[in-house]
């Protein structure tokens, strides 16, 4: 719809809301494989997601253990049953949809807070709402100076230069931002 743009360092990509996709996870699936999967199998380039439940068994980056760049992750594992209340960005990688995940997962007393990495197992069940963006102009690149996949806005995303104008929304969110 709008290229992406920038102003002072912060850079921007302007599109609209596509699909709403309501999830149910069940009981030992992986969060993580789960949300990349449906985005793969949908066509979800682009996308925000929220959820709530309890995770079983994972991993994640509480920050990291100095703060240098680039960064040596800070990891925490996690056992048993955990809350959990995060959220997720969905935009298209190097091979596919790339999920970052942050959330906070809480057990008695105990709390974690940071990035959700490589599993994250389900316990119960966690229930999800994925919303997809469309004419976002956005990837994840890999960053020399941080070693990390991160957000870039404006390299040319077929889409965000007018697709959304010439093309019902249910084809354009399958079209917009195809992984090279």
């Amino acid at each position: 719809m709008f290229p992406a743009s920038s102003r002072q360092g912060m850079q921007y990509s302007q599109g609209s809301l596509g699909r709403v996709f309501v999830l149910r996870l069940e009981d030992g699936e992986d969060l993580i494989a789960s949300l990349e999967g449906l985005a793969r199998e949908k066509g979800v380039h682009a996308g925000v997601a929220l959820f709530m439940g309890a995770l079983r068994d994972g991993q994640m980056v509480t920050g990291p253990e100095v703060a240098t760049i680039p960064p040596k992750p800070h990891w925490e594992s996690f056992h048993s049953a955990w809350e959990v209340l995060g959220m997720a960005s969905i935009y298209p990688g190097e091979s596919g949809p790339m999920v970052h995940i942050h959330s906070s997962l809480g057990r008695g007393r105990e709390s974690l807070t940071g990035c959700v990495r490589i599993v994250a197992s389900v316990y119960l069940i966690v229930e999800a709402v994925l919303f997809e963006l469309v004419g976002v102009d956005a990837r994840r690149v890999m960053d020399e100076k941080s070693g990390l996949h991160l957000l870039s806005l404006g390299l040319g995303c077929p889409d965000a230069a007018g697709l959304m104008k010439r093309r019902p929304i249910v084809e354009q969110s399958r079209k917009c931002c195809e992984s090279p």
